[in-house]
């Protein structure tokens, strides 16, 4: 109820809450400020929120290329890479278009599965490259045995793939797949890791991965608006020789920035603070921590929904460990149960995406989650269930 939720705010239990102390009952379940449940933007900490409140600096100050060279160790670490991190204010989304301009001269492979990695596809025609699909049902995983064949073709010099199909909960196999593509030399691969990085290791430079790029709104709990991305060697080679690259998302231009501890344009210094700030809590918890908690959270969902009757969307074996995509199979009416959430416990849930919303819904473990946060709003949710 409504009353244990301020138990909980007020003991300073539930990230992103812990800013809204002293605020009225009506203030918080009205509809200004809503806890969090979807799979982004997540909840922020309270000290996320201050540390964007940091005072303002130039971009091109000393004090910017002190911030900007601060979080990079932070970073690489987190990327398992050698290679430097670029940061860009915008979403996943632009520096997911830009490695298309960036690397594609013959052909890209898309690899689709689920309503963001269609989306790429849908991309790469409009940014007019040679582009193909690779399709997989919904909630099904990407084969490497697949891949193969259609590298085999020798019709591409780039693929794309999705690790964590955030519409599915679907977690594609990366290594294995990974594991394919470096067969082929001459294909530069580009992974979208928004909705897993830092969730579990993803070691871009053992696996040869050529672009590895995420956001800031998934499990690094930071405010939409930004990218991380890094490059290798071989695909900023790759990016020399095609033409059209644009100015933005230009990797060259990245590069060249980079070296002198800048962006190649006004960059958003509030989130690389809050980044630098989460990257001291990350460093604190400790990788492996991180990473064991993440897989204990997303258990503690699956067993709810088993608990409860529910299968899971994914195809088994396949399942994410950052989100739990749940099949509905007309058990419940989610809008309905969203719409408790909503003015009960002033929490948002998700509802499902795409084509299978509704048939579905997804509950996030990614960020700051705690075993007492999930549990929490499991027992919301269960309370939900049972009055609609």
């Amino acid at each position: 109820m409504v009353s244990n939720l301020f138990k909980l705010i007020s003991a300073g239990s539930l990230p992103g809450f812990l800013g809204r102390r002293g605020q009225s009952e009506s203030q918080i379940c009205g509809a200004v400020s809503f806890r969090l449940f979807i799979p982004g933007p997540v909840e922020l900490s309270e000290a996320t929120l201050q540390a964007m409140a940091t005072p303002m600096m130039g971009h091109r100050s000393p004090e910017f290329v002190e911030l900007y060279r601060s979080v990079q160790p932070g970073l690489q670490k987190l990327f398992y890479t050698t290679d430097p991190v670029y940061v860009s204010t915008s979403s996943a989304w632009g520096v997911m278009e830009g490695a298309l301009r960036n690397v594609v001269k013959k052909g890209v492979l898309n690899c689709m599965s689920g309503a963001f990695s269609d989306k790429w596809f849908d991309v790469s025609k409009r940014c007019g490259k040679n582009a193909a699909a690779l399709r997989f049902d919904w909630g099904r995983a990407v084969k490497p045995e697949k891949v193969e064949a259609e590298l085999a073709t020798g019709k591409y010099d780039a693929i794309t793939l999705i690790h964590n199909e955030t519409s599915t909960g679907t977690m594609n196999p990366l290594e294995e797949i990974m594991e394919v593509v470096g067969k082929f030399p001459e294909v530069i691969s580009v992974v979208d890791a928004v909705s897993s990085f830092s969730v579990l290791p993803i070691e871009k430079d053992a696996l040869g991965i050529d672009v590895l790029l995420t956001g800031s709104q998934k499990a690094l709990a930071l405010p939409p608006g930004m990218a991380l991305f890094s490059v290798s060697r071989r695909a900023l080679e790759r990016a020399a020789e095609v033409e059209g690259r644009g100015y933005y998302f230009d990797f060259h231009e990245f590069d060249r920035n980079h070296q002198k501890g800048m962006t190649p344009s006004t960059p958003t210094i509030p989130h690389l603070f809050a980044l630098k700030q989460q990257l001291g809590r990350i460093e604190k918890e400790g990788l492996q921590a991180r990473y064991d908690r993440h897989r204990r959270l997303n258990a503690m969902v699956r067993g709810w929904a088993k608990d409860r009757g529910f299968g899971l969307f994914p195809e088994a074996g396949y399942e994410s460990v950052s989100l739990t995509c749940i099949r509905n199979d007309g058990q419940v009416d989610v809008p309905s149960l969203n719409q408790f959430m909503r003015e009960n416990f002033a929490v948002q849930m998700d509802q499902g995406y795409g084509k299978i919303k509704g048939k579905t819904f997804r509950i996030n473990n990614m960020g700051n989650e705690t075993e007492e946060t999930i549990a929490w709003f499991l027992d919301c949710l269960d309370q939900a269930i049972a009055a609609t």
